[in-house]
Order: structure tokens, then sequence, then C-alpha cells
């Protein structure tokens, strides 16, 4: 018995999770018996009629708050086992699940680019411990929900969409987990350093027990072991290094959060769980064309990791080998703070700069903002202009993000040269 809960109980797990993930997935795909491969795709999603469907029933059923008590109100009250799969509170968990549907519904006529986010959202939740069956009676109870929070103008065909919408993003959730098998469904991390910028932000190094795989600009998922089940998006902000040594900038958004754990409660010596690396806000191999990079707060902290990995593949980064590239012509950055004290990191950025030619830093400060996503940071980079053929960064507070994506793309530089991650987690988590 205690041999097979061991490497074989392992490995009978990994082979059940990947026949329940296939069975899962012919279900989805509507199909009694498991089809010839090209058979599987033969009939593209359409996401744009189903968007539109969704999109005049909407009003039934928004805003989301009824309907996602009453989802999770069917769902523990049917399978209540299922409740140890979530934090103790589910404020969060609640406004999560909402900007899940409003990222859906808002993208379903692109269902490339939804398939590769839920494929990302797949792998990761592999640290939640959730079973493709899982998906299964949350499907079942979101058709309850539905029906008792639209109430008598409720349609059927509209039910339908929403399981087509539904069903097309579990199957790239299935397809990510069921991809990463191999890989540890969560790394655990010690915390070796932990140093208070300000009252409200820390910086943590966390080393690993095993390798992490990640790129610069990248994000994880963290959990601390004061607030279980509660996983937390956060920046990586450094390169990879030839130490399994991370490094992440936490600024406190709430009280009874796990960014309050983390800035307040935590310790050199305790223990955290990472999520795999997610995002692709990354470069290029071969970064050709001149860079803008705009950060607001502790979105500073992707930009770091880029930096620092720029200035590795230029042998002046102090860390491990990096692929030799043709260097940008310049890389210009714009850092919003409200104000100078909120530039934390401002000695790094100093000597960054006085080191690197090929570094342009624009410190844009607004004394007395309160948030929202036109501030002076956003219009500095349009009064710039001219960034048509740069590859630009974007990272930060959603607002602010949101809004400088929005003028770049206005003033002519293309969708596809502007990388940013779209995170769904609360701003006061």
């Amino acid at each position: 018995m205690h041999a097979f809960t061991g490497t074989v109980g392992h490995e009978y797990h990994a082979l059940l999770a990947r026949h329940d993930a296939m069975r899962l997935r012919r279900r989805m795909l509507g199909q009694d018996r498991a089809p010839e491969p090209e058979l599987a795709s033969a009939v593209p999603y359409d996401g744009a009629a189903d968007q539109r469907l969704i999109v005049r029933h909407l009003p039934l059923v928004t805003p989301f708050d009824e309907l996602i008590g009453l989802l999770y109100d069917e769902m523990f009250a049917r399978w209540p086992s299922l409740r140890r799969l979530f934090p103790a509170s589910m404020e969060f968990q609640r406004s999560h699940l909402a900007r899940a549907f409003r990222y859906l519904i808002e993208n379903l006529d692109r269902p490339d680019e939804v398939a590769a986010f839920f494929t990302r959202l797949g792998r990761d939740h592999r640290k939640l411990g959730v079973r493709p069956v899982h998906y299964e009676t949350f499907e079942a109870a979101l058709c309850v929900a539905l029906r008792k929070s639209a109430g008598p103008g409720w349609s059927e065909a509209a039910e339908q969409a929403w399981v087509r919408m539904l069903r097309f993003a579990v199957a790239a959730m299935v397809d990510g987990a069921e991809a990463t098998l191999a890989e540890p469904a969560y790394w655990r991390g010690t915390v070796v350093g932990h140093e208070l910028r300000r009252p409200d932000l820390a910086v943590l190094r966390v080393r690993t027990d095993e390798p992490y795989p990640y790129r610069a600009g990248q994000y994880a998922a963290v959990e601390s072991p004061l607030l279980p089940q509660a996983w937390r998006q956060y920046s990586l902000a450094c390169a990879p290094r030839p130490v399994r040594e991370l490094e992440f900038h936490v600024r406190q958004t709430g009280a009874g959060g796990v960014s309050e754990a983390l800035v307040a409660h935590t310790r050199v010596g305790d223990t955290l769980r990472l999520g795999p690396a997610q995002g692709t806000m990354t470069l290029d191999d071969d970064p050709s064309r001149e860079l803008l990079m705009v950060a607001g707060g502790t979105g500073w902290a992707p930009v770091k990791a880029l930096l620092e990995e720029l200035a590795g593949r230029r042998g002046g980064g102090g860390g491990p080998a990096l692929p030799a590239v043709r260097e940008p012509r310049g890389v210009q950055l714009f850092l919003g703070a409200r104000s100078r004290d909120e530039l934390y990191d401002a000695r790094v950025l100093s000597r960054w700069a006085a080191r690197h030619r090929w570094l342009h830093v624009v410190p844009v400060l607004d004394v007395g903002a309160q948030g929202g996503g036109r501030g002076p940071v956003v219009e500095a980079v349009a009064r710039r202009g001219g960034w048509s053929g740069h590859l630009a960064f974007v990272s930060g507070p959603p607002a602010m993000v949101g809004a400088t994506v929005a003028r770049l793309t206005a003033a002519g530089l293309p969708a596809e040269q502007v990388r940013y991650d779209p995170v769904l987690d609360s701003p006061a988590a």
C-alpha cells in the first residue's frame, strides 16, 4: 500500500487524469465515440454567432453578482465536497469569475485568442486540484443559475449559447492541463528575502525547491499558507538566474487578503506555493525593433525582468548567458507613479540608466492622483508619439494598461506590436 502511494501512485493518478481529460473533451465536442483526429476539428467554433446571442440576452443576467451567487449555491448544495477546492472567503473568487465571464463574452469573436488564454489557464488550474469532472458540475450549476437569474424572459437558445461558450473554454483548459501532466502542479518555495520598501510594499526573494521554468515578463500565481487555496497573480521581477531564486514586488491593496499576508505577515524562512509561469509579455529572440516600455506602480516588476534580460544578452547584466541578439536602437521607458515615494526602485533604475546607453528613462509623476486610466503617463506616451515602428510592452493597473494600449493602437501602432497580459485578479487582493 505504501509503495502504491509513492511514485507508482502518482503515475496512476496522472494516467487517470489523462483519461478523464480525453473523455471530457470528447463529450465537450459532442462525440459519442472517439472520432478520427481530423473530424474533431472539422467544424470550427462560431464564437461570433454565440457572442451576438449572449449579448442580446445579457441584461437578463447582469450584473453577474446574482448569477454567480446562485451558481456557487447550487454547486455546493449538490456537491458539498467541492467546497474544499475554494478559499474560505468566496469574495475574490466571485469577482474573478465575473471578470472571466466578461473576458469570454467580449472576446468570443476571436476564438483563437480565447483558446490560447484558456489553455494557459487550464495549465495553471492544476494547482487547485481541479479534475475534468469538476467542469461538468460547474456547467450543470451554471445552467440552473442562468434560468433562476434570468427569469421568464430566458430562452433555450441563449442557454445553449452559454453552454457552447463554456465548453469551448473548458476544452482549451483541459488541453492545457493534459499537455502539462509531466510538470508539477505547483512549486514550493522558501522566502529568503523580505524587504519593506514602503509600509505597503515589499520585495520578496523566493528560492524554489526545484527548477522553476519561466521567461522574463511572465507572472505566477502565489499562495500563502496563511490563506489556503487563495492564489493571487504577481509578476516575476527578474530574468531567469543560475540559482533558483525568484523576485516578486507586492503592494498591499486590501485588508485580509493575500497581498497583506505577503507584505505584513511573511518572514524569511516561510514557505509559499507557486503556480506555473504564465504570460506572453516576453522578448523576441531577435528584438530588432526599438522598444517602448510603459509601467505604472508595481507594473515595474515585469519591465525590470525584461531589462535585466536585455542587459544579460549584452553581457552586462550579471545573469546567465543568453543567446546573442542584435540590440535595438534604444529602449524608451515611461514609468508612472503618483509621487516620488512610489518610485520604490529608483536607485536600481538610475544605476541601469547610467550604465546602459540604450536605455532612456522618463519618470512621470502625478502627485495626488486617485488612479484611473487617463493619467499623466498615458498622456506623456501619447504626446511623445512616433511609436509605429516600436515593439511596446505595457504593465500596471488595469485602467492604465487599457488606456495606454488604446492610445497606442489609435495612434497607428499595430495591435500585434503591443504586448500586455490580461490578468483576471482583483486589484484589491
